[in-house]
């Protein structure tokens, strides 16, 4: 059940509850591809860095370990122990991101698994079928993230193609949450809005799949090319089409700037591998912009990544030593930059949602842009 507490403009500010917890909303999702955060970072990490929401890949788990697997060991969350609320995607990237192991038909996606080259078959049920063995919190529904550049013949008979299999995964969801051996009958389903950047295919596909009265509603298929001008411009678009009385969802996305903007225009779930992945490259995330620990400036440097902030790494440890490990390619400082770069996104949801109850949430994302671009 999604309760919005607040509006300020565009902005919501609301609470999702779902079968594994309450959900603070606006939230960022902690990416944890194959049931763990890349950089070393554990369960008992998440839960001290104000983690709400941990996200997963139904592609990636189902080649490895294995999605059955998964559900004799009791479900993802008795597999990682993480006790709150889990989102699983559907695959559907894959479709995107491994476009030269792929073909798409109207049954679904046949692969070539990355790994060993091992075919597998995708389609809406079989997606729905994973990710109910993984037994997480949010499903997501099965659809194709055409290219940012594809026409417009193209795109047009894609997102046909995804309303298709978006009532065949409801229907199958469904069906799946009434069997006797499902982990979690109370699985939620989010569909998924595509149209590239034609505000038109999105708002008609917008209205069409509001009608199916889903648990939630994803924008999909930007952040793969686009512009950010092109991003926000299609938000202003569809999301005022999306249902208001439901999370809205903007998969992938992004950076703090791109948070900051779509929440100003009314989404309120996120995810995004940046705080991870530039995390293990020395980047940190910081009020005053993004540092690269790696600058042979740092050497001396015996302040934390950012004076105040209570993460693990800057309670305890000197952007120099981290900058040491870093340079000696020891893993315990790409594990500091994760858990640092996660913290901060962390504690910027927090206070996104603080700045919306207090009715100032503009002039918090004006003055916050404004502080990490130096201005």
């Amino acid at each position: 059940m999604y309760k919005l507490i607040k509006r300020d403009g565009l902005a919501k500010r609301a609470e999702f509850h779902t079968v594994h917890g309450v959900i603070q909303t606006p939230v960022f999702m902690n990416v944890g591809t194959i049931a763990a955060i890349k950089g070393a970072v554990s369960t008992e990490d998440l839960q001290g860095i104000k983690t709400q929401v941990q996200l997963s890949n139904t592609y990636h788990l189902h080649v490895r370990p294995g999605d059955e697997v998964v559900k004799k060991l009791g479900g993802l969350h008795k597999f990682m122990v993480w006790d709150k609320p889990i989102l699983t995607d559907s695959g559907g990237f894959q479709v995107f991101s491994l476009a030269g192991l792929r073909k798409i038909k109207e049954e679904g996606v046949y692969f070539n698994s990355h790994i060993d080259g091992k075919k597998i078959f995708m389609g809406p049920e079989e997606s729905m079928q994973i990710q109910s063995n993984l037994g997480s919190t949010i499903a997501m529904a099965f659809d194709e993230c055409p290219s940012s550049v594809a026409n417009r013949k193209y795109i047009e008979d894609s997102v046909a193609r995804t309303t298709r299999w978006l009532a065949r995964c409801k229907e199958e969801m469904a069906r799946l949450n009434q069997l006797p051996d499902t982990i979690n009958k109370n699985q939620l389903l989010f569909g998924i809005n595509q149209g590239g950047i034609y505000e038109d295919i999105r708002i008609a596909h917008a209205k069409e799949i509001s009608k199916l009265d889903l648990d939630g509603y994803a924008v999909g298929g930007l952040a793969v090319g686009e512009s950010h001008e092109d991003m926000y411009r299609i938000l202003d678009a569809v999301v005022p089409y999306l249902p208001l009385e439901k999370p809205t969802y903007l998969m992938g996305v992004g950076t703090p700037a791109n948070i900051l903007e779509a929440v100003d225009r009314g989404v309120d779930f996120f995810d995004c591998v940046y705080p991870s992945r530039n995390g293990r490259h020395g980047h940190v995330y910081t009020n005053q912009g993004k540092l690269n620990l790696f600058n042979a400036k740092y050497e001396l440097d015996e302040a934390p990544i950012e004076e105040g902030c209570q993460c693990p790494a800057c309670r305890t440890y000197s952007r120099a030593y981290i900058r040491h490990l870093l340079k000696a390619k020891e893993m315990l400082g790409m594990r500091l930059c994760v858990l640092h770069n996660l913290y901060f996104y962390n504690t910027m949801m927090e206070e996104i949602r603080e700045a919306i109850e207090k009715g100032c949430y503009k002039e918090y994302k004006e003055e916050k842009l404004a502080r990490m671009s130096g201005k």
